[in-house]
């Protein structure tokens, strides 16, 4: 055979090859080609003089491959699987997308996962007739919303042994923190047999709220009621402050590390305590480990439920605000929903720099993506009440139901609170509940009002959540401890609510039927028992409640 090549040589015309004789090929295979009708058909040049338009070099390299291939007859065998190899390297370096013609702009798009998107608002409109032909029907399922047959009938109970510090023993522990923490606190100075000096709050860069501890909480009732464990006092005495040169800054700030155990507290704090008098522990937040001893833990289950009780002024506005829904609810017996609200004006500033402090550039990183599709369909957004009306009406309440919505202040409270209300026109805010007079002290004062809006709650038939957050925690857990450990609580499946509400032709038979499946799988999970990762602020069995038959024996506290 001869060397020279069978794809001729390049014209000066771009994309084309012109046409060059051919040199003589090898007398095996002349009389063969001149059957075929001059040369074969993949030559680029003589012949029939077939002009072929290479468009890239993948094309080039392609034509190349097959034009050697066909050189060697023997290899044809291997030239259609050769073929599709190359044609899938060549779609793969086309960047090879699926998409969908729009009709309108004739453009391709990529089709968004059911749940990405929020078309909540088409869900409404094409389920509120269904909604609407529903209404004013006499319902019983405020009476029924819960099966009692799943409870187990947990009562309160606490086992403690009276212990105290030593009055000639002063010391002490200053903390910076709010009720998890104070609990944590109480329980931390039994285990150290320490004073507890009554907790500093820290104020929040956010939130802005300056309230003290006695403005929160019943101080007295708090010394009172852990009179037999924990000594408590209001400040530092005047003889251990001296040792300070009487400003507190000086005394030593220990940095705990997060979910230390009680043998870490004995054998690192305890000495500097015994050896200094007085510490400060700051931050506090989550520095006691969830599984600690028995009376530990029953330190933390006196405080939360026993001991920190609201300030007088809370607890009586609080009372009336009850009674006014109870009074409202009249039709279904006394019972209400309420409704944990996380859709709140934020200043941005303020959170931004708090997001700073907090989580030092992990959302300013370059090169982090955040997608809020993939964020939706994994259900960490927030309902909006839009969704919480629809969700609520699917599982069966209809809109003689009154509802109170606990939060902040709403954004654009006008347009995205009517069609909740257009749904439960029986809906209930502190404005509404409460006059601006009886609010005007509270005016200003974020724990105060969420002390409001905690009271409240607790007392409603159901409690609903939409996010997380230490509000609903402590909320579920004392429900489950207020109603023999069922939290007669709503806890949305958020990715299934996100694809329900991106089905803007589902029928309402089928959202109907999922809702009310999500009701039935809240109930089953009322009365969960606390995991050895879980909180006992949460789930307060069995550390701080016992079955029925065992209540009877132990000490029992009462809310």
């Amino acid at each position: 055979m001869h060397g020279y090549s069978r794809l001729g040589r390049p014209s000066t015309r771009s994309g084309s090859i012109s046409p060059s004789p051919s040199p003589p090929s090898s007398p095996r295979f002349r009389q063969t080609r001149s059957k075929g009708g001059g040369g074969g058909g993949f030559r680029g040049g003589g012949g029939g003089g077939v002009e072929v338009k290479l468009q890239s070099f993948v094309e080039r390299w392609v034509y190349v491959v097959i034009s050697a291939v066909y050189r060697r007859r023997g290899v044809l065998l291997f030239a259609p699987l050769l073929y599709i190899s190359v044609m899938l390297l060549y779609m793969g370096t086309m960047g090879f997308d699926v998409g969908i013609m729009s009709k309108n702009s004739g453009t391709t798009s990529k089709t968004a996962p059911l749940g990405s998107l929020y078309r909540s608002p088409q869900v409404f409109q094409h389920l509120w007739p269904f909604m609407e032909a529903e209404n004013n029907r006499t319902t019983d399922l405020m009476m029924n919303v819960w099966n009692m047959k799943l409870r187990q009938s947990w009562r309160p109970c606490i086992l403690l042994q009276n212990s105290q510090a030593e009055a000639s023993t002063i010391e002490l522990i200053q903390l910076v923190c709010e009720k998890n923490q104070i609990c944590d606190a109480v329980a931390v100075a039994g285990l150290l047999n320490a004073t507890l000096v009554i907790p500093i709050f820290h104020l929040n860069s956010v939130w802005r709220d300056s309230s003290k501890f006695g403005e929160i909480f019943d101080e007295e009732f708090f010394i009172y009621a852990l009179r037999h464990h924990v000594n408590v006092v209001r400040e530092l005495p005047e003889d251990v402050l001296e040792r300070f040169d009487n400003n507190i800054s000086n005394i030593v700030n220990l940095r705990v590390k997060g979910w230390s155990s009680p043998t870490y507290y004995l054998q690192k704090v305890l000495p500097k305590l015994l050896e200094l008098g007085a510490v400060r522990v700051a931050p506090f937040s989550n520095r006691l480990a969830h599984a600690v001893p028995s009376d530990i833990q029953g330190l933390r289950c006196l405080s939360n439920f026993g001991a920190l009780r609201f300030s007088e002024p809370i607890r009586t506005l609080a009372a009336k605000m009850v009674d006014r829904m109870i009074r409202n609810s009249s039709s279904s017996g006394g019972k209400y929903i309420s409704v944990h609200l996380r859709f709140e004006e934020e200043e941005q500033h303020e959170m931004d720099i708090a997001r700073e402090r907090s989580w030092r550039g992990k959302f300013r990183k370059r090169g982090r993506i955040i997608r809020p599709g993939a964020i939706r369909m994994d259900g960490k957004c927030p309902l909006t009440p839009l969704e919480v009306g629809m969700m609520l009406r699917g599982m069966g309440f209809d809109n003689n139901t009154s509802v109170y919505v606990a939060a902040g202040k709403i954004y654009k409270a006008d347009k995205y609170m009517a069609p909740l209300k257009q749904m439960f026109p029986r809906l209930e805010t502190k404005d509404t509940l409460a006059s601006p007079e009886e609010l005007a002290p509270f005016v200003g004062y974020s724990s105060r009002l969420a002390a409001l809006d905690y009271t409240i709650c607790l007392h409603s038939e159901v409690f609903v959540t939409t996010q997380g957050g230490n509000f609903p925690h402590f909320i579920i857990g004392h429900r489950r401890y207020s109603y023999e450990g069922h939290s007669k609580t709503i806890i949305p499946d958020k990715r299934k609510l996100a694809q329900l509400f991106d089905s803007p032709r589902i029928r309402w038979e089928s959202f109907q039927r999922q809702l009310r499946e999500m009701l039935h799988h809240s109930d089953v999970k009322g009365s969960e028992v606390r995991k050895p990762s879980g909180s006992l602020y949460t789930y307060p069995m069995p550390d701080c409640m016992c079955k029925q038959a065992a209540a009877k024996n132990s000490t029992r506290l009462r809310r």
